[in-house]
């Protein structure tokens, strides 16, 4: 049943929750639960009186209490824990905490240790959000959907639970990941939380430690494949248009195949994205914007060398070859630019482990030949640095100091200014630090990281690594995409937004070799990137008639800014 529903005030043009629970049961839902912030008139009419003490305080004096704490929390994965629970407790408390300490606790909330604890989550789960769709169940899809307590449904991040980060397959306990990225929706682009849905698509795991772990929560069968999984996809779909038809969905942490599979599918049948692949390659190419802006650059004046050519890998390939193509390079001209590696080396045409992504990323034989090989059988990075003189080095691979210090120092040689991207996260799986190319190249580096790293002094100078989030660019995207009532997700709202974001690096960050905006300004950057989506979407054809102004008013005011707001008791029903 509903719990409540967002309402306007005919007479007075207040906003209001018309509220459906009363006593206890209002006390325990985490979307409206204000504990000791209900006022004396909430407290009679929703039937709260002597369930709580006789204190009111502000939302603002629970977040200082809710903060200490925190603090007292003696590891980073108890700290994820008291604040999930604390999600479950209070929503617009949680994210009001998350919102005001956001620099801080984004790396607890999501990366990197989200994925400590989602390799424990059927140890430490306390309580469940979110949907489980398993092969049992989906036939129920549309009464699991009419059984969801939200209001409305206008937002859902759906994974598979196979390739979670850099760690594989997790099952059911990737649920993790949907949970996260719905809280940096919220937190960073200002969706409301009452709208969002985190969908696990629980289809079985591969792992024999989750299989052999008697705690394990998920689906304990064998990962479905073929027909049958398409088959549990398509109805998952379908259940999804018909209960939510102006939904956005997300897919997040499927593998490779699977990712790319349902891209193509689904995007033009629903409004949807694949975070992995376009998020990714959208906010490395917004890096890469700002990197040419410092070098004085162009992106044809480079050369790429991109080692991992998963979804992350195959998606900031296919951005840098757009950016290149717009310069006005040919298809072929760009191809001479990047050059993929993946498990067998670089990839060449005809190689038969080739996917159809890659195709277009393949170097020419012709391109290789006369190159001094280690190994006349394969070509290794080393070989691919010694050979093509990148000056640009973007790793996506989960491989732990793949980028050696020779192959830094290698780097360093052909560019004044060389780019290393070590995007992998968490950050034991990063494929070297800011500080080991720093070294390499006498501070000279432009370093992004796909997790955290601290500042560095360096002869005078403070160097800082941007952390490569895809934070910068989905919360905005799906805002911007909701916002402007927008019937698909094309590759051009993505650059529109790559641009938003590069645009917000002040020279006095670039000077620090920032890439980035900094993360305290990441609602107004998800504004930017809104806006510029829903601008794109207008001028397609596919989005809301409204100018530049407008559309950026309306997306300001779609932010959510977490608070608690005013509560009205309504008849209590089953359905709206």
């Amino acid at each position: 049943m509903k719990t409540f529903g967002f309402k306007i005030d005919p007479l007075t043009g207040e906003d209001y929750y018309e509220v459906y629970l009363r006593g206890r049961q209002l006390l325990n839902d985490p979307h409206l639960n204000k504990a000791s912030a209900f006022t004396k008139e909430e407290r009679l009419s929703l039937g709260l009186d002597g369930l709580v003490r006789s204190g009111i305080f502000s939302i603002e004096s629970q977040v200082e209490r809710a903060y200490a704490a925190y603090q007292r929390k003696p590891d980073d994965l108890e700290r994820y824990i008291y604040l999930i629970g604390l999600q479950d407790r209070s929503e617009p408390l949680f994210y009001s905490l998350l919102v005001e300490h956001l620099e801080e606790m984004v790396p607890i909330v999501y990366t990197p240790t989200v994925g400590q604890a989602c390799m424990q989550m059927s140890h430490i789960q306390r309580r469940y959000r979110g949907l489980y769709v398993t092969p049992e169940n989906i036939g129920n899809i549309d009464q699991m959907f009419k059984g969801i307590s939200l209001p409305q449904v206008n937002l859902i991040v759906v994974t598979d639970g196979e390739r979670i980060l850099g760690l594989g397959d997790l099952g059911s306990d990737g649920m993790g990941i949907p949970v996260g990225k719905v809280s940096l929706y919220v937190a960073a682009g200002g969706v409301h939380p009452a709208v969002c849905l985190p969908v696990c698509l629980d289809v079985g795991t591969n792992n024999t430690r989750l299989m052999d772990d008697p705690l394990y929560l998920g689906y304990r069968h064998p990962r479905l494949r073929g027909e049958e999984y398409e088959d549990l996809v398509e109805k998952f779909i379908l259940g999804v248009k018909r209960n939510f038809p102006d939904a956005l969905l997300q897919w997040e942490d499927f593998a490779k195949q699977t990712a790319f599979k349902n891209l193509d599918r689904y995007r033009e049948r629903i409004l949807s994205f694949n975070d992995d692949i376009q998020g990714t390659g959208a906010t490395t190419l917004a890096a890469l914007m700002t990197a040419m802006r410092i070098k004085k650059s162009r992106f044809q004046d480079e050369r790429y060398v991109i080692v991992g050519m998963g979804q992350a890998g195959t998606g900031i390939a296919m951005n840098i070859r757009a950016a290149l193509k717009a310069e006005g390079l040919s298809s072929e001209e760009a191809r001479k630019c990047i050059f993929a590696v993946d498990m067998q080396g670089l990839l060449v045409e005809g190689d038969p482990l080739l996917e159809g992504p890659q195709e277009p990323l393949a170097q020419r034989r012709a391109a290789v030949d006369g190159w001094k090989l280690d190994d006349p059988s394969r070509i290794g990075l080393e070989d691919v640095i010694r050979n093509a003189h990148p000056t640009v080095l973007i790793g996506v691979t989960a491989q732990a100091g793949l980028f050696s210090e020779a192959i830094l120092a290698e780097t360093a040689k052909h560019s004044a200014r060389p780019i290393v991207l070590a995007l992998s996260n968490p950050t034991h799986r990063c494929e070297c630090t800011p500080e080991a190319v720093w070294k390499a190249t006498g501070g000279r580096g432009l370093v992004a990281t796909g997790s955290p790293f601290p500042p560095m002094d360096w002869n005078g100078r403070t160097l800082r690594a941007s952390q490569c989030n895809n934070m910068y660019i989905f919360p905005g995207l799906g805002l911007g995409a909701l916002v402007c009532k927008a019937s698909r997700v094309t590759d051009a709202m993505f650059l529109a937004g790559s641009k938003a974001i590069s645009a917000f690096v002040t020279p006095e960050q670039e000077a620090m070799g920032l890439l980035l905006p900094e993360m305290k300004d990441i609602r107004q950057v998800s504004a930017a990137v809104a806006t510029a989506v829903g601008i794109e979407a207008r001028d397609a054809g596919l989005g809301r008639l409204l100018d530049d102004d407008q559309l950026g008013a309306v997306v300001t005011r779609a932010q959510w800014v977490p608070t608690y707001a005013s509560y009205r008791p309504g008849t209590i029903r089953q359905e709206d």
